[in-house]
């Protein structure tokens, strides 16, 4: 059935948002007020789309993205609308951002206090706490040089490069460290591999390789570093809680259980989408679909991107949710178990597309900060190793040999017997991950940070070919994870005039 049609002059011109992740949900709140009547076509049951949750057997997991940082995006949404964010979502800074466990016993604590940060590399491994402290200044220039350009700004319109901060920012792109990988460039900065590892690790928050990346990805500890990493009073979904309770305040509709079929396009204008067999009419349409559904499902008899469809997708993730009959004073919110080849593993997951026999896991346990997350005496873990995107690999028997690989290494290292703690299982694969999030697949991030130019490449947050096509999500610019997904929504809304 057709929707409201904007000619009428007394109404609000017509959004549709496609997907409630959270990008499509912030950007379903900024176009609400910049004007627009706005619409979110759900394909699932509840909003989030990896930024999920689920209970079982009293343990409650929160299926997603588990590390919080930079909250301030999450505020702006709030006093965007008016709103105090505190009546909606409260959090709280972590004293301890991760604990770090290696083979040979070193445990290092990584401090949210830089002073104490430092200290703890100078203890613990060969490195001094000079070089760290050398290192975050990098890191933080890094920053300075590129937020204003990389993450808060379209790079897809050439007004974008007249601005006298994006010229200040392009004359110093030396400094931004983008000729030499990642892991180059701290082997510069470090000695100790104990060290190099841990820095080496911030590859993955992008889903990316460090030793084929840009030492430009340096600029991650800083985000973590100096804004801090947070836990969400309620756990991470409850950001998605309160921010679709904005939404819905500000007049958005969710249609859940409703996927898109297909955005129509007429004389190179969006006129709507088709969902349920029915044609719903707007203004324009914004799609929070990874972009290669987007193009493949949605837009089947448009051009099509060769060139950004056939980039290099991002890593993808094997998650472990269980619940474990103990409880580890040891551990921490985040926690980081390395590997002891980390260069190999890297090998395995870019080059032989397959799963290392020795991975490096990352545990989250939110019962850490919110003891209701598990019943009295357990704990909530999350675990995830890092694997390629799905080509068509043996999945079943990946997972069985990799379960029994996470198992050895974590009862190894805390030396209990975890596989006897275990009395909850639920399995996340990268097959899973795409059908349940439409992200190809299985792809945490969209395409790979491998090349130095990855950022001009991804796709932009509008489209040149059809008026009124606008994209936000971990798939476009600026990137993937909760703070870049949220800026994608900004400069896609900014993008409209």
């Amino acid at each position: 059935m057709p929707g409201p049609s904007s000619t009428c002059p007394c109404s609000k011109p017509k959004a549709i948002v496609i997907g409630a992740g959270i990008a499509g949900i912030a950007a379903a709140i900024r176009l609400s007020v910049k004007g627009y009547q706005v619409e979110v076509y759900e394909a699932n049951s509840c909003a989030g789309g990896k930024l999920s949750e689920f209970e079982e057997l009293g343990f409650r997991f929160d299926a997603g993205p588990s590390l919080f940082t930079m909250p301030q995006y999450v505020d702006e949404l709030f006093l965007l609308a008016g709103k105090n964010p505190e009546d909606y979502f409260t959090y709280s800074k972590l004293d301890i951002i991760c604990r770090y466990f290696y083979e040979d016993g070193t445990r290092i604590t990584a401090w949210a206090d830089n002073g104490k940060f430092s200290s703890e590399i100078a203890l613990k491994t060969d490195d001094s706490a000079e070089s760290v402290n050398t290192f975050l200044k990098k890191s933080g220039k890094i920053y300075s040089v590129t937020h204003h350009v990389f993450l808060e700004e379209s790079l897809h319109k050439l007004s974008a490069f007249f601005r006298l901060s994006t010229l200040k920012s392009l004359l110093m792109f030396p400094a931004i460290d983008p000729f030499r990988t990642m892991n180059k460039a701290n082997e510069t900065f470090f000695k100790d591999s104990r060290t190099i590892r841990f820095f080496n690790r911030y590859a993955t928050y992008n889903g990316s390789d460090p030793y084929r990346a840009p030492a430009t990805l340096n600029v991650i500890p800083h985000l973590e570093q100096h804004f801090g990493a947070w836990f969400p009073g309620g756990g991470m979904y409850s950001i998605i809680k309160s921010l679709v309770k904005l939404a819905g305040e500000l007049g958005v509709k969710f249609r859940y259980n409703t996927p898109a079929e297909e955005i129509i396009v007429q004389d190179k204008q969006v006129k709507g989408i088709k969902a349920n067999g029915n044609t719903i009419d707007a203004d324009l349409v914004l799609s929070n679909m990874d972009v290669w559904f987007t193009y493949k499902k949605l837009l089947k008899g448009q051009v099509q991107s060769k060139q950004i469809l056939e980039q290099e997708r991002s890593s993808s993730a094997l998650i472990f949710y269980w619940g474990i009959n103990a409880a580890f004073p040891e551990l921490d919110l985040h926690n980081i178990f390395f590997s002891e080849d980390y260069r190999q593993e890297f090998k395995s997951i870019w080059q032989e597309k397959r799963v290392f026999s020795d991975p490096t896991i990352y545990v989250n346990i939110s019962s850490k900060c919110k003891p209701g997350d598990a019943p009295e005496g357990c704990e909530n873990w999350f675990v995830m190793i890092n694997v390629p995107s799905d080509t068509g690999q043996d999945w079943d028997f990946l997972i069985k040999e990799a379960r029994a690989n996470i198992i050895t290494k974590l009862s190894r290292n805390l030396r209990s017997d975890i596989r006897s703690l275990i009395i909850t299982e639920r399995i996340l694969d990268p097959r899973r991950i795409e059908s349940q999030t439409s992200s190809y697949q299985g792809s945490l991030y969209g395409t790979s940070s491998n090349s130095r130019f990855a950022a001009f490449f991804r796709h932009p947050n509008f489209s040149g070919k059809i008026k009124g096509l606008y994209f936000a999500g971990g798939s476009v610019h600026p990137g993937g994870g909760i703070p870049l997904a949220l800026l994608s929504a900004k400069i896609a809304v900014n993008s409209i005039r």
